[in-house]
Formats: structure tokens, sequence, C-alpha cells
């Protein structure tokens, strides 16, 4: 009874953990809620259990102190920008866990309760086939996902076929399995769930690993509460689904974000590396203007209305403190200062709406895509911070750009755009932005950071 109420509890915790989360107002609160849930969760565990003896209750302790150690160590040593590739990171290590559960399940089915007079039940069969699949898929499609995200893994195209016949062969595996208990095809099974993880991810190009990282992060969800089944535990149950169906909800908005289909991502949407670096370098010859922090606080002070769009640049250089000392001082010159967030950039790589709230933004002055993209066309001054591809004007009208379709901020249409980047590189889509080169846009060159420090100086 008090296992049941426990779980209850942190149930609700984590409900209202992933609730605070939806807004940067109150995303500190549901942090807490989503850790007391969590703490909740482990003695609940703890007690149903009812591990006895010192020396159960000492390794249970000293497990607890290493794998939190290592969490909390990685977190407080990671870098903002490097989030994306933690959470990837974390993914597997649920996808790893899932796989566990299921091997232990198979092999030992007696101690988890789960076998009748003709054997192991069927839908436990099913449940640690699926939960063995899908964890494995997780992670070894959230390694791969880590490896491009840190740039030490560029990717290569998988032909359709091959991750046809590697689906079609797991289901074929998980049928034979759950009608004849064969551990040999649920060994197998398993192995080509994690090759197919990995040469699902492989071609998928950067400017999709947001959405990417959201997916897994869904699987990760399913698998836990495929785990939460083959325990007979509610609480994974719970937390599994709340995890996959928001991780889900999270790939439609950002898939919907870039105008594709969830199916044309994970298939690679086309994506090419050789095209990308043909365009780059067509691109390279091109004049654009190259202009200086005195000259930008000079059309910044005059100016009536700023629209700032912080972007991975942003991030890479922790510019926000600075953006926001810049922002305060125009307002109290008269400006008009706001920020655009584009809702892909928004969530990862970039997490623009956390950055901005660490540096104490106000919220009713940072603004989505559909709200401000009206705006720019009446605004003098656009200070665009790094935000490549999300301001690409090829996403409207080049076709055979990898961004086609894609909404963006339309910030060419601002009198001036600003433009700060560390060089003229592409962004993550590997596409050249054609707006570096417009009449109205001046490139400032060099860390984003020390050039709006040098513009608050002459401002």
């Amino acid at each position: 009874m008090v296992v049941d109420v426990l779980y209850l509890i942190a149930a609700v915790c984590f409900i209202f953990a992933l609730k605070g989360l939806s807004s940067p107002q109150s995303a500190s609160h549901g942090n807490y809620c989503g850790i007391a849930g969590i703490v909740l969760a482990c003695v609940a565990t703890y007690i149903s259990v009812g591990i006895s003896g010192a020396f159960h209750t000492l390794n249970t302790l000293i497990a607890i102190a290493i794998g939190g150690g290592i969490g909390a160590c990685i977190a407080t040593r990671v870098s903002m920008t490097d989030l994306p590739q933690m959470v990837a990171g974390f993914h597997s290590l649920v996808g790893l866990a899932a796989v566990f559960v299921a091997f232990s399940t198979c092999f030992a089915p007696e101690l988890f309760e789960i076998v009748g007079l003709g054997g192991v039940f069927q839908s436990s069969l099913v449940e640690m086939g699926l939960g063995s699949a899908i964890g494995a898929v997780t992670f070894s499609g959230s390694i791969i996902a880590f490896l491009k995200l840190d740039g030490l893994y560029k990717g290569n195209n998988v032909p359709v076929f091959i991750n046809a016949f590697l689906l079609s062969s797991i289901i074929c595996l998980l049928t034979y399995f759950v009608t004849t208990e064969c551990t040999s095809a649920f060994i197998i099974l398993t192995l080509l769930a994690f090759i197919f993880g990995a040469t699902l991810i492989a071609p998928i190009g950067g400017a999709d690993m947001p959405v990417i990282v959201s997916m897994l992060n869904s699987y990760s969800g399913w698998a836990t509460s495929g785990i939460g089944f083959t325990l007979h535990n509610d609480l994974l149950i719970i937390t599994g689904a709340i995890v996959g169906s928001s991780g889900a909800i999270l790939s439609y908005i950002m898939c919907k974000g870039m105008n594709r289909s969830l199916l044309d991502v994970i298939s690679g949407g086309g994506q090419s590396n050789s095209s990308n670096k043909s365009d780059n370098q067509s691109e390279v010859s091109r004049a654009y203007k190259n202009g200086s922090a005195e000259d930008a606080a000079f059309i910044l002070k005059n100016a009536s209305s700023v629209i700032i769009v912080p972007g991975y640049g942003m991030a890479t250089s922790q510019a926000q403190h600075a953006l926001k000392e810049m922002g305060d001082i125009m307002q109290k010159e008269g400006v008009k200062v706001r920020y655009a967030i584009h809702p892909v950039a928004g969530r990862m790589p970039g997490h623009m709406n956390v950055l901005l709230a660490e540096a104490s933004v106000p919220y009713e002055d940072v603004c989505e895509l559909d709200e401000i993209n009206r705006d720019f066309a009446s605004c003098d001054v656009a200070y665009v911070v790094g935000a490549n591809d999300v301001t690409n004007p090829a996403a409207k009208h080049d076709c055979s750009s990898s961004i086609y379709g894609m909404p963006i901020l339309e910030v060419g249409k601002a009198k001036t755009v600003l433009f700060l980047k560390r060089s003229m590189g592409a962004g993550y889509a590997g596409v050249d932005n054609e707006l570096f080169y417009a009449q109205n846009t001046m490139m400032l060159l060099g860390d984003a950071k020390k050039t709006t420090e040098d513009i608050i100086k002459a401002l």
C-alpha cells in the first residue's frame, strides 16, 4: 500500500515536472518536481524489493552513489552548447537499460513471476521482445546522434532496402520468439535492432538532428514503458508513456517548424553532403559588406526598433548576457527591442529560450516566429547572432536546397541586417546563406560576445 501511494505521488510529480518545463517561467519548479519524483520512486522501489542485510544495502547505496556521481559530474561540466550531445548520450543509457531488463526476464523469467503452467506468458514475451528491440534501436541510434552532434561522425548514406530488410527481419524474429520462446531468435533480433538503430540515424543530416534527438527521446520512453509492463511496475508504465508521448509531440512540433514530415526526416530528407559542399564552394567568391562594431553602433543609435535573432552563434560564444546589456542600453534610449525565436532553434541545438532566460531577458520581449515575422518589414535593424539556417531565404525559393520549405525568420525584410558570425561558413544544414550577400546586410565577423561588447562600448 505504501509503495503504491509513493508511486502515485511520484507519477504526479513527473506530470507537474513536464507541465513546468513547458514554460521558461516555471522551468526551475518543473525540475524540482522531477527531482522529487525520482527520489520518491527510488525510495518506493527500495521498499518494494525488500532488500535485507547490510551487504545488499551497502551495494545498493554504492551503485546509487556511482551513478549519481557520474551524472552530477557530467551535468556540472557540460557546456550549454553540448546539451544536445548530453541528452543523446543519456537516451542511449535508457535504451541499454531496457535491453538489460529484457535479457534478464528472458533468461530468468521465474524471478519476475511471468511464468504460468504453459510457460512464459505470451504477453510478457511480446513486452520483452519489443522492449529489447526498441531499447537496442534507442541505444545505437543515440550513440550515432551523439557522434554526429559532436562532429565526430559525418554519416553515410544507407540504401533504403537495407533498413527495410532489417526492420522486416526484426518483426519476423519477434513473431517467431513470441510463438516459440526461442532465446536464439530473441538474441538475434536484439543484435539486428542494434544495427538498425545505427543505419537508421547514420544518413540523417545535421540540420535534422534536433528532431532525431527528440524522436530518440520518445523511443526511450516507450522502451521504459515496456520495461514497466515486464516488471509489473505502474510508475515505469506511466513515466514511459509520458516521455514517449511528449517526445513524439515535440518531434511533430519541430517537423512542423521545418515544414517537413517525420518520415522525410527519418529517410534522410534527400540531404546530400556533396551537394551542400558544392553550394558552399560556389558562394565563396561572392562579395559581401564587412562592418565594424563602430559601424553597427552608429546604425543601432539611429534605429527606433530592433529585433535580435539569437542562434547557435550566441550559444557558442555565450553572448546572451552581452545581448541583454546592449538591449537594455537601447531600451533606455527609447528603442523598441524584441527577440525572435525560431521553433527549432529555440529547442535544440541552440535552446535559445533557455539562454535568454538565463540572462534575465523579460519573457514578454521574447517572441515566436509566427507572432513576430510580420514585424521584420517595419523594423529598422535585425541583429542576427549566428542564426544561419533559420534565416536563410533559400528555404523559400530554392527547390534544390535541403532546407526548402522550412519556415524562416524573414530578417531580410528589415531595413538593415547586422549578421554576427565567426566566419562565412555554412550552418548545420551545410547550405550557404544568401542573406550574407544581400545589399541591406552588414557582416560582423568574429566572436559574437566580443563584438557585442565592443558595440556596447561604442554605444
